[in-house]
């Protein structure tokens, strides 16, 4: 009909683009001239708003969906697949991913986590934490920096890491603890924060197990990210630590370190 190609050729770069529009300024019915040709049908207009707004950015802000980068097997510095039923638990373990410049923690804890968490975004974006992965459920990743001010471990020192004891400034056991300014989070429940100022969880590291070898693969992020915010703040220190790749993304194998190999100290909290 003419009319329902008006709508597309007035609006259809919008709906292709996804654009930056608010649906509510531009999803109007166009006029519809006088004549001997038939207005836009009803359901016809109302299929193209729906298609909107289901394109614009604030459908998208309904929660927090995986975000998938590259499959990539961790392995150990010779190259050697990890293993989930071999990992030393209650150990820090590094790695990076995504990108060559962003750190994360892998953990196994010893014991299942929990089959599943219901968490939140600083932004209010909900999302669901699955568990962890590997023969007892008890393999979790998450990313290395802090939510509250970014803190990350470098190769010189560490302020956050996990720690399964109690301390005077720790009255949790089995957190990870950041000690810049006591954030603390339950990796078993998909790195809720439980004391500190966080404004949300650690972004959790998708891992996939095969059960066949026992291999773990790094695939995605779910939650809060904020390797935007990271890179700009550090963007000079990263860009010494790793020698100008930090942005590069990480394809095929990490290698996975123990945290206290990998850098020379870690603060004790």
């Amino acid at each position: 009909m003419e009319h329902n190609g008006l709508f597309w050729r007035r609006f259809g770069h919008i709906l292709r683009d996804g654009g930056g529009y608010s649906a509510s300024k531009w999803c109007v019915r166009p006029a519809v001239k006088t004549g001997p040709k038939e207005p836009m049908e009803r359901r016809q207009f109302m299929l193209g708003c729906a298609a909107a707004v289901a394109m614009s950015p604030l459908a998208a802000r309904a929660g927090a969906r995986p975000h998938y980068y590259g499959r990539a097997r961790l392995v150990d510095a010779g190259g050697r697949p990890i293993k989930a039923a071999e990992l030393p638990s209650e150990r820090n373990f590094i790695f990076h991913y995504p990108f060559a410049g962003t750190p994360c923690f892998l953990l196994n804890l010893g014991k299942p986590t929990r089959p599943a968490a219901e968490l939140k975004t600083a932004s209010s974006d909900t999302y669901r934490w699955s568990g962890g992965v590997g023969p007892a459920h008890s393999v979790v990743a998450y990313s290395a920096i802090c939510a509250h001010r970014m803190t990350y471990p470098t190769r010189e020192i560490s302020f956050i890491s996990y720690r399964a004891e109690r301390t005077p400034q720790n009255r949790f056991a089995h957190v990870i603890h950041c000690c810049s300014e006591h954030s603390q989070y339950d990796p078993a429940e998909g790195a809720r924060v439980v004391a500190g100022p966080a404004p949300q969880p650690l972004a959790a590291i998708l891992l996939d197990h095969d059960a066949a070898t026992d291999a773990l693969y790094a695939i995605g992020t779910l939650g809060g990210e904020m390797f935007g915010e990271f890179f700009s703040k550090y963007e000079f220190r990263l860009t010494l630590e790793h020698n100008g790749h930090a942005h590069d993304p990480v394809r095929g194998s990490c290698v996975v370190s123990e945290l206290s190999e990998y850098c020379r100290q870690q603060v004790k909290c």
